[in-house]
């Protein structure tokens, strides 16, 4: 199960296979318990006997000792609530709860491109930029699942996000889906924004590289769609502003194919954490 602001996606899987899918809006203005009794229904509608456990993510932190969801985004009713512990006295089955970036990562660990590398961060640009991190195979979630936070990084006078994600455009009024079509089809304007958010990108990138070095960043969300129009610019910063261009030309790009990668990226908790 995803849990996202605008919409609540489930699935129940079997191997690399979708057998099942559900989706319905996020009641993000109710009351706590008016969202817990929506994922719940959502379940109950997904829900065998033979399945071997339920992986959630959730856009905000998770205290994995004390098994609490807390500050959920866009849900203001989700600050503190004992989501695992409600769904397993539910299901009797177990449950894991992640942040939703770290789950994309996890995700293409288990089903996408991930599977080649030991080391590398899942980097996820939609609306905002989420990152998730494995080491040595394993998800590294850091404390409340709040590793790896590149987006939040100070840049300019705003944070990284704001203009390396799909924040970059909205935040001119301007649509990220309406500007790849105008840029496809020659337009200069678009063009230029698509470089420009290539350009600040590219600078996240590099703190990745200095802080991590990894084998690998996989990018994934709505804009990596548009990867043609901004790899350019992105790669240029790297080779122009990045001081150890022995890791650059060592580090590979990646994009994801992974459908509906939020979902498996939480399928994929059961399996990390019950060694399957």
């Amino acid at each position: 199960m995803d849990i996202g602001g605008t919409k609540i996606s489930a699935a129940l899987i079997d191997g690399n296979r979708i057998v099942k899918k559900e989706s319905v809006p996020t009641p993000y203005d109710q009351p706590k318990e008016i969202v817990l009794n929506t994922v719940t229904v959502i379940l109950e509608h997904l829900f065998d006997r033979d399945i071997t456990g339920i992986g959630i993510g959730v856009p905000g932190l998770v205290d994995l000792e004390k098994n609490l969801v807390l500050d959920v985004l866009n849900i203001p009713s989700w600050e503190t609530v004992s989501l695992k512990a409600i769904l397993e006295d539910h299901f009797h089955k177990p449950v894991f709860v992640n942040n939703d970036a770290n789950c994309f990562a996890l995700g293409e660990k288990y089903f996408g491109k991930g599977k080649k590398y030991r080391n590398f961060v899942g980097v996820s640009l939609g609306t905002g930029l989420g990152t998730g991190i494995i080491i040595n195979d394993h998800l590294y979630s850091g404390r409340y699942c709040g590793a790896g936070e590149f987006g939040l990084l100070i840049y300019k006078d705003k944070c990284l996000e704001a203009y390396a994600s799909g924040q970059f455009f909205k935040d001119q009024g301007l649509s990220g889906a309406d500007l790849a079509k105008q840029a496809g089809q020659g337009g200069a304007e678009a063009i230029r924004l698509f470089r420009t958010l290539g350009e600040h990108l590219g600078r996240a990138m590099i703190d990745i590289l200095f802080a991590l070095a990894p084998e690998a960043v996989i990018l994934g969300g709505s804009v990596s769609r548009s990867y043609h129009l901004f790899e350019e610019s992105m790669r240029s910063v790297l080779e122009k502003e990045f001081p150890y261009q022995r890791l650059y030309r060592a580090l590979n790009i990646e994009i994801s194919d992974l459908k509906d990668s939020a979902i498996f990226g939480a399928s994929s908790l059961v399996l990390e954490n019950m060694g399957i």
